[in-house]
């Protein structure tokens, strides 16, 4: 997401066009309306050229830079477990996923070529449903 340009923001399609994301591969993903308005504000008051996350001599912010921001953010809201940017992107598939998204739209975000890769969301939505407790064993 460092490497996205003004450009590749698409509010009427509600999509990000990720260039030479994970594995150099070029993707879509979704682009929510909350996080289209913060993008409105931060390009209103930073007024980027070319990349929408400047450095600080307009060239595309680091990934390294990015990562910072990410942990400290992560230490602010008290989460403990080693996380990463990438935690984001499983995240967000496994969260699409336990909304009944189909997966092979999840396959599409992700740009897995294979549904096989974008089937291992399906088991850790099963390991998950084995930690829940059913209401009627509660009576």
């Amino acid at each position: 997401m460092v490497n996205l340009r003004i450009w590749d923001s698409d509010p009427d399609r509600k999509v990000l066009n990720i260039r030479s994301g994970k594995g150099k591969k070029d993707r879509i993903t979704l682009l929510s309306e909350k996080i289209h308005t913060y993008l409105r504000q931060y390009y209103r008051e930073y007024r980027p050229k070319v990349w929408l996350f400047e450095g600080q001599q307009g060239e595309a912010y680091s990934y390294e830079s990015a990562r910072k921001i990410f942990q400290r953010a992560c230490m602010a809201a008290g989460i403990r477990k080693q996380v990463s940017l990438q935690t984001l992107r499983h995240s967000s598939a496994t969260h699409l996923l336990e909304q009944g998204a189909d997966l092979r739209y999840i396959q599409a975000l992700l740009g897995h070529y294979s549904s096989k890769t974008t089937e291992i969301y399906n088991h850790i939505i099963r390991k998950g449903l084995e930690n829940i407790k059913s209401p009627f064993d509660n009576l």
